[in-house]
């Protein structure tokens, strides 16, 4: 993991309000550090998009403030477009295009010098495994293939961060897997990111740390690792040969935080499964019982998304997401 070494994004009760009285987001804090894989959850509508669209400049801030790379984003907008690289739920390479034009054609949007983008191309296609498909239409490509090309794109003038919003949306597992690969190997490189994502076990691989976000308010913050210690630990789920009720029994043992029962079925929440296995086993087995099935089900942070804002991730998957970089203002125009 790479040392961090200071905070990439700082937002201080950061708020929008849409008039009359719409509050998008309400004083929303948090600081994202450099070197960070970063991840922003929430139901849509909770104030996810609103928030990101402060950060790259495409809505205003109603009151707060937030820094980028340094620069604040209300009154240094043009030098944050210049740090920050987007990566959009949207595909919007040109079709007609190859997909090393698509690269030269995004370098000079963003005033990269031509004889740097040359080599600056060759080196993201590389990075992305697209040198075999460069002279060919984008129209060509897979659904895989346009996504890398569009990861590639984000980074031509070498952002300090990059914002992707859902980048293995709609993406079959073995694709969604490979891109997964290319944004540790961008943040081993160095590269922090911002990222929004439906798939939770994403989030959970990827990110350091990640924040949900519901009806405008950041409701945790935190590891994922810490945030599905939060739910109580371990679940264990056994089986017993008869129905005695062993729910008095096994609720004596210190570190079994809850139990529930179904016929011959025990639901154990146990905080520190060593500790409790043996003296379940053996209280178990010293009444003459056997335990005829057994399996544990680890917390994960679809649990988490669940219990903080009442729906699953699952729910929100069927929704209709919104778009936050249709009007990206990119380069070093001013604002």
């Amino acid at each position: 993991m790479r040392r961090l070494m200071g905070s990439i994004i700082e937002a201080d009760k950061l708020s929008k309000l849409y008039p009359p009285k719409t509050k998008a987001v309400d004083g929303v804090s948090f600081n994202v550090e450099e070197g960070e894989v970063f991840g922003f959850l929430g139901p849509n509508g909770a104030g996810k998009t609103t928030t990101i669209k402060m950060l790259t400049t495409l809505a205003s801030i109603t009151s707060g403030t937030a820094k980028v790379a340094g620069f604040d984003v209300k009154h240094e907008s043009a030098r944050v477009r210049e740090s920050i690289g987007v990566v959009p739920q949207e595909l919007t390479a040109d079709d007609e295009l190859k997909g090393v034009e698509n690269l030269m054609l995004l370098g000079k949007l963003h005033h990269v010098p031509q004889s740097e983008m040359k080599e600056k191309a060759r080196e993201l296609l590389r990075l992305f495994d697209l040198e075999e498909a460069s002279e060919r239409r984008v129209r060509t490509y897979s659904g895989g293939m346009r996504r890398r090309l569009q990861m590639a794109m984000g980074l031509v003038h070498s952002p300090k961060i990059l914002f992707m919003d859902e980048p293995t949306l709609g993406l079959d597992i073995q694709t969604r897997t490979k891109v997964w690969e290319y944004i540790k190997k961008l943040n081993v490189s160095g590269l922090s990111v911002f990222m929004t994502t439906h798939y939770l076990e994403e989030a959970d691989s990827l990110c350091r740390r990640v924040a949900i976000i519901d009806h405008g308010v950041i409701k945790v913050l935190d590891t994922p690792a810490r945030l599905k210690e939060r739910l109580g630990g371990n679940v264990l789920i056994l089986e017993v040969s008869n129905g005695v009720d062993l729910s008095e029994f096994l609720r004596t043992i210190p570190t079994v935080s809850d139990v529930s029962r179904d016929g011959h079925m025990y639901k154990i929440k146990l905080p520190k499964t060593e500790d409790a296995i043996p003296a379940i086993v053996d209280g178990i087995t010293s009444r003459g019982l056997k335990i005829t099935q057994i399996s544990f089900l680890k917390p994960t942070l679809d649990e988490v998304f669940l219990e903080v804002t009442g729906r699953t991730m699952r729910e929100e998957e069927g929704e209709a997401q919104e778009s936050w970089v249709q009007n990206v203002n990119i380069g070093r125009s001013s604002s």
